[in-house]
């Protein structure tokens, strides 16, 4: 059964691509027929590739991997940090700093820094600094904040990458490329899906059909981390616990297995002996 109906992406508008003039070539086995100048997304292939993408994101979080959601345009800023959030991942919703990905080390400097400067504000040492100072530092957490917020507890590279419109995000696809990290795109008429692993053909722009399409993935990483969490489980009540054996218990004494061993030991001397 597929993740998502028909009725339900039509009723979020997921079929509306963008005007006839502007479209790109490479998405013409995607599109259903135009109307009024604008191009119908045919959503037999949205449904069958968002149960793949579906798939995708659920075989990533069941081996406890990294997902990031990437959405900076206006409509999906919200949405994106509120999936996230609701399935415990990461998330770039303001701006994609270049080299997010190509120099991670660089970043992971940066956010230590914000990490660093909200330790000294919870800790209430901002109170013992002159006004000037902590205005300075509260302008730098915001800054940070802004860009990197959702991913200042992620400790490593992300297995995955959702994004929203191909087109804006595509400094984070092509990082993304040269890593051999695959992404999940929800892409609209007018992009191009070549360099999309799992492409969801479908309306970028409209904000019920980016809540739609993002709460479906964010609905996988959670089904993925329960499986996880659940296979954890099971492993741990089959696994039975192997006490360790003492003499006493077979009726021996400590004495009586050491003169036993030293017999053993001698029997095995003789037989080398005969040998040679």
């Amino acid at each position: 059964m597929s993740v998502c109906t028909m009725l339900e992406l039509l009723e979020a508008g997921v079929h509306f691509g963008h005007q006839t003039q502007r479209w790109n070539p490479k998405m013409k086995k995607y599109i259903y027929g135009e109307r009024n100048g604008i191009y119908i997304i045919n959503l037999q292939q949205t449904t069958t590739m968002l149960d793949k993408a579906y798939e995708a994101a659920r075989e990533i979080a069941s081996k406890g991997k990294n997902v990031v959601f990437v959405g900076t345009k206006k409509q999906a800023t919200e949405i994106i940090e509120q999936e996230a959030t609701r399935c415990n991942s990461f998330y770039i919703s303001r701006r994609w700093l270049g080299g997010t990905l190509t120099n991670f080390e660089t970043i992971r400097t940066r956010i230590k820094k914000l990490n660093e400067l909200e330790e000294l504000r919870d800790s209430g040492h901002f109170d013992r600094l002159p006004k000037k100072e902590v205005a300075v530092m509260t302008r730098q957490i915001a800054k940070l904040n802004k860009s990197l917020g959702g991913v200042k507890k992620m400790k490593g590279m992300p297995d995955l990458l959702f994004i929203i419109d191909q087109k804006r995000e595509l400094i984070a696809i092509k990082e993304a490329n040269k890593l051999n990290i695959p992404i999940i795109g929800l892409v609209d008429t007018n992009c191009d899906p070549e360099d999309i692993n799992y492409v969801i053909p479908g309306n970028d722009d409209a904000i019920r059909a980016i809540k739609l399409i993002a709460g479906k993935i964010a609905d996988a990483v959670l089904e993925g981390k329960a499986l996880r969490e659940s296979a954890g489980v099971t492993q741990e009540e089959t696994v039975e616990k192997v006490e360790e054996v003492k003499p006493a218990d077979a009726g021996v004494t400590e004495e009586d297995l050491k003169v036993k061993v030293e017999g053993l030991e001698e029997v095995i001397e003789e037989l080398e002996a005969e040998k040679e």
